[in-house]
This record gives structure tokens, C-alpha cells and sequence, in this order.
């Protein structure tokens, strides 16, 4: 099989400790008289610690080599899970490594002129200098666009909706503008705003 890739002319010289020396020391494998110049690992638990082979043998032991024999299941996916983060502790988001129940500094009686540490976990906490906002109605985009399209802002009343779509409707309908059609596609659009208003309890 012939591969046209940059990595087929790529040859890596083998590192020292896998050329076959004079002082090596012979190889571990029961029986095997030949010179160990390759390192294997002994095991889960001794990581530092290595079997000395030869080629022949070495390549035997990592084809039976099972670093999870012996594991249960749970134990195998606890390991697994672990790995992600390279078996360094973790913390939740916001809990330093005090533990959960560390106490939280106060923040309340700082400066934050452009109100940017007003929200905090969600909570506002309010300082001396700054009101509580009042609760207000939840206004979708949808909403504000029908208000836009009226002229009005997100806090409008039933009453101003009712009162601005008459004024619109006497302002742009053909017969108050001597049958000039050029508002008519102005004039659908404040309808169907005022229809939608409507779905949702303005009028």
C-alpha cells in the first residue's frame, strides 16, 4: 500500500532507553534470556514503577495489559468522570474551595456607580444609595413593537391604547384623507398592532 501524506518520510529515531545496550539489565519474562530495553507498567496503584522486557515480550505484555482489571463498573465511570477533568478536585460554580457553606462577602455598601454588581446570583441587592426598581409587568418583543408602531411605550394603559388607536385610524384611513390611499399600508399596521394588543387584555 503506498500513502502520498508528508507523514510517510516522517522517521523517528527510537529514544535511548529502547536501543539494546550492553548494561541493560536482562528481561523479566519468565524464561526469557534476552535484553530488556523496554519499560512496562506493573499496574494500577504503582505508576512509577515498571517491568523490564524486550521487544517480544513487552509487545505480549501490552496486548494483556488491562489497566481497569480488577475495577468494578462504578468504579470504572467514577474514573472515567474524573479524567475529564484530570483527577483534580472540582467546586460548583460559586462555592470556593472553603466548601459550600463559606460565607459570602457583602457587597452592599459598595461603590458601583454604573450599577453593574447590582444583580448577584440573581438577587438585587440594593445599597443605601440605590431604590428597589418596582416590580413591573413582563413585556414581550412582540408587545413592544405593537406599543412602537402606536407611538406608545411599554407602560401604556388600556385607556391610552384605546384613545391613540382612534386618533390613528381618523389620521390615516382614505375617507378622512379625501380617498389618498398612500397610508393604507401605515394604517394595517396600526391595526393589526391593535389587534394584538387586544389578545393580550389591553382593550
Amino acid at each position: 500500500m503506498k500513502f502520498d501524506s508528508l507523514f510517510d518520510s516522517i522517521r523517528v529515531k527510537p529514544s535511548a532507553d529502547r536501543t539494546v545496550r550492553a548494561d541493560d539489565p536482562g528481561c523479566e519474562w519468565p524464561g526469557c534470556a534476552s535484553t530488556a530495553a523496554h519499560r512496562a507498567p506493573k499496574g494500577r496503584g504503582r505508576d512509577r514503577d515498571y517491568w523490564r522486557f524486550c521487544l517480544a515480550h513487552v509487545r505480549e505484555y501490552n496486548q494483556s495489559y488491562n489497566y481497569f482489571a480488577g475495577m468494578s463498573d462504578d468504579a470504572v465511570a467514577q474514573y472515567q468522570k474524573d479524567a475529564l477533568t484530570g483527577h483534580r478536585p472540582t467546586w460548583k460554580l460559586g462555592v470556593n474551595a472553603k466548601g459550600a457553606h463559606a460565607e459570602r462577602p457583602d457587597f452592599t455598601h459598595a461603590g458601583d456607580p454604573f450599577g453593574l454588581f447590582g444583580d448577584l446570583n440573581g438577587r438585587r441587592k440594593v445599597g443605601a444609595d440605590a431604590p428597589p426598581k418596582p416590580e413591573g409587568r413582563m413585556v414581550f418583543n412582540a408587545e413592544r413593537k405593537a406599543l412602537r408602531v402606536m407611538g406608545l411605550e411599554a407602560g401604556a394603559t388600556t385607556e391610552e391604547v384605546k384613545l391613540r388607536f382612534k386618533r390613528l385610524v381618523k389620521q390615516h384611513h382614505p375617507d378622512a384623507n379625501g380617498g389618498d390611499r398612500s397610508s393604507e399600508d401605515r394604517l394595517r399596521d396600526i391595526i393589526q398592532a391593535y389587534k394584538y394588543l387586544k389578545t393580550k387584555n389591553f382593550t
